[in-house]
């Protein structure tokens, strides 16, 4: 009998509209990914509710993605609630400052930390419009370092930046990758993607992959198509 696969480096977004929905969801595609991603919308409905539900009997991860960003008392307070709920990750906005990273790192010792750099929905225009000038990539290396330099364990960036962080805070770091997208599926919101095969070629540890399964006929056949390909990229799961 040949022995399951692993489950691959993917952290599936199960943003769903109710409760059911995404404990459903999680159970189908758990036998496939490591981890399950719960954001801010399903969190604010729900609370510790969805991480029970989600979490279910499946030994998935669970991916707590709130980008907190506060003043670094608050987002203490606020890291140190959720830190109960044992989740895999926590994000934050490096955008907060080293304090704040730092604050975060402090309140949820068996957590690791994720500073968000540049949201993948941002274009240059984007970034303009706000005050950060230069390329994406230079904003994305500078909060990069400052997160890291914080006590950040992981980081969060767009698969076009990953080469560049890695080789600026080195393979001890979790490179987080949102806008990955099959090969011809719908960028929908996002700016900055990239195919799951290019993401792990550029170096990411966990990529981000949320309506291309969740909104398939079959959540679960969707997450195993993308968990082959990666692992035929060559992944070690």
């Amino acid at each position: 009998m040949t022995a399951p696969s692993a489950p691959a480096p993917i952290a599936v977004a199960i943003d769903a509209n109710d409760i059911e929905t995404a404990a459903t969801w999680a159970s189908a595609v758990a036998p496939h990914v490591s981890t399950v991603k719960v954001g801010l919308e399903l969190y604010l409905r729900y609370g510790p509710d969805v991480i029970s539900a989600m979490r279910g009997a499946n030994r998935v991860k669970i991916f707590l993605d709130l980008k907190l960003h506060d003043i670094p008392a608050t987002v203490a307070g606020a890291a140190r609630s959720v830190a109960a709920l044992r989740p895999s990750i926590l994000t934050v906005h490096a955008g907060g400052g080293a304090d704040m990273v730092r604050a975060a790192v402090e309140a949820a010792p068996d957590t690791d930390i994720a500073g968000v750099t540049v949201l993948t929905s941002m274009s240059e225009k984007d970034l303009e419009e706000v005050g950060l000038l230069g390329p994406a990539r230079d904003a994305v290396r500078r909060l990069a370092v400052l997160a890291v330099g914080a006590g950040a364990r992981a980081l969060v960036c767009s698969p076009q930046e990953v080469a560049l962080v890695r080789a600026e805070v080195g393979p001890d770091i979790t490179l987080i990758t949102p806008g990955v997208r099959p090969a011809g599926a719908d960028r929908g919101d996002q700016s900055r993607v990239a195919t799951p095969e290019e993401a792990i070629a550029a170096g990411a540890d966990l990529l981000v992959v949320g309506r291309p399964i969740t909104r398939a006929a079959d959540p679960g056949a969707a997450a195993a198509s993308i968990a082959a390909a990666v692992r035929r990229a060559g992944v070690r799961v």
